[in-house]
């Protein structure tokens, strides 16, 4: 993975970099030394490390506006940094740059029942975000399989999604307003907690960029009400198309299920040997679930589960009670970390039309036996966000550039059914070299320009999203 050549001359001013980021922030919130700084070298892409020049973790916006100044005062180029849960590379620093984490910024600012929201530090965990209001009885919509963990700026950068996006949207449907601070130290203020902000709609340009405009320091959420009950089945089949034919006829129907999730056989070997959750032995799993009143929920698994018997399942099981919905859950909340024991693997996240899934899935099969590889299939089926995991072996040589390529083809074949390279892992670097795939020339120059607006010196995250040489002279300027 190519990566721009470090600045000599930033490189050479890390002590009078340093000194001025003591100036404005505790001792404890700035770490240069080497050993130390190792602890930024990656984020969850692990395949790809540098150490940063230093790190600097402030505790409020007006901290992260100082550090920004300076860098901006003295040339460096920043990294921002959420929880490093990033499966892209979107953190991944270069050992001329300060990583700026939001770790500390992990506050609730305020929570307004009334209008349904609360506005938090971006440091703050997912999860958390849930649990501040839960008892109140509402939450927050998008969950990410990483929601334990990840922070809210990542979840701002990547506009994660998660199970339960088919009916909530992603965090861009529920992000509100955000507090940010430029390149050059201004802080701005953009929506806030009402519908709509008038004028441009840079919410939703900022929502996704992946730390090209700007450092989000405070974000306003939009919660929701606990929805009356939930209620999962669990259907098996035989094979991979049919299981996407039934996601495809669902839709089709017009259902609205919460969440419409799908794991191939080798997840679920894995799963079942990890969580004991009780799946059936299958090439194919898919976890349905719907809400409202019993009698709503009722109405809705009759028609889907209609739906389900007409392709012939394995096995067709309803949730009877919260403890056997939850065994159907946890197989699925616990499917990265059962692949992972077992196996190096890669994650992918294109999208595709759901009515593509059958044709992709079978490339997908057809592909893995071309290169070599195994593939692993866990990911959000109702909304076509692929999640392919591809096995290989980090210490056998070559396997890694194997992977990679074959990764490549998959995404390629998600642009060319009518889906594009990302649902919510991002860019990073690991598509970077792929966006002329999806994007002609113009449409690149187009982005770029609006990172020229925001951050002309292109001293944020200047690596990743976009091919290297497509931004070459920009960040020579």
């Amino acid at each position: 993975m190519e990566m721009p050549v470090p600045s000599a001359s930033v490189i050479s001013r890390k002590a009078q970099i340093v000194a001025r980021f003591l100036q404005v922030l505790p001792r404890d919130s700035v770490i240069s030394d080497e050993m130390e700084t190792r602890a930024y070298e990656c984020d969850a892409l692990t395949a790809y490390k540098c150490p940063p020049l230093c790190a600097v973790l402030p505790s409020n916006t007006q901290e992260v506006s100082a550090v920004l100044r300076i860098c901006h005062e003295m040339g460096v180029p920043v990294v921002p940094r959420g929880s490093g849960t990033s499966l892209a590379g979107g953190a991944l620093p270069t050992a001329d740059c300060v990583i700026l984490g939001v770790a500390k910024m992990n506050g609730v600012i305020e929570t307004n029942y009334d209008d349904r929201y609360i506005k938090v530090q971006t440091g703050r965990t997912n999860l958390s975000v849930t649990g501040a209001v839960e008892t109140n009885g509402f939450f927050y919509a998008p969950d990410p399989s990483s929601q334990l963990a990840c922070a809210i700026a990542g979840n701002i950068a990547m506009n994660s999604g998660g199970a339960h996006c088919l009916k909530y949207g992603v965090t861009t449907n529920n992000l509100m307003g955000v507090t940010m601070v430029l390149m050059d130290g201004s802080i701005v203020e953009i929506g806030g907690a009402h519908l709509d902000a008038g004028g441009l709609d840079l919410l939703g340009v900022i929502c996704g960029s992946e730390g090209q405009l700007g450092v989000v320091t405070e974000a306003t959420l939009r919660i929701l009400h606990k929805p009356e009950g939930a209620r999962p089945v669990l259907m098996g089949y035989d094979s991979s198309e049919v299981a996407g034919q039934v996601v495809t006829d669902i839709i089709k129907a017009g259902i609205l299920p919460v969440a419409i999730e799908f794991m191939d056989r080798p997840c679920i070997e894995a799963t079942e040997a990890f969580a004991k959750a009780g799946y059936p032995m299958c090439e194919a799993l898919l976890i349905v679930e719907v809400e409202g009143s019993d009698a709503e929920i009722d109405a809705q698994l009759k028609l889907i589960k209609q739906i389900a018997a007409a392709h012939n399942p394995v096995e067709l099981r309803e949730a009877k009670d919260a403890e056997e919905a939850g065994r159907i859950w946890l197989g699925r909340k616990s499917a990265f970390g059962a692949m992972g024991q077992i196996n190096d693997y890669m994650c992918l996240d294109g999208t595709i039309p759901v009515s593509s899934l059958p044709f992709v899935l079978k490339r997908i099969g057809e592909m893995s036996k071309e290169f070599g590889l195994d593939v692993g299939n866990v990911f959000h089926a109702g909304d076509g966000n692929m999640h392919p995991l591809i096995l290989f072996d980090a210490n056998k040589p070559g396997d890694l550039e194997l992977c990679e390529a074959f990764g490549a083809e998959i995404l390629k074949l998600c642009v060319e059914v009518g889906g594009c390279l990302t649902g919510e892992h991002g860019v990073g670097i690991e598509k970077r070299d792929l966006m002329n795939v999806q994007f002609d020339p113009a449409d690149l120059e187009a982005q770029m320009a609006i990172k020229d607006v925001f951050d002309p010196a292109w001293l944020l995250n200047a690596a990743k999203v976009f091919p290297l040489a497509s931004s070459e002279t920009r960040r020579a300027a």
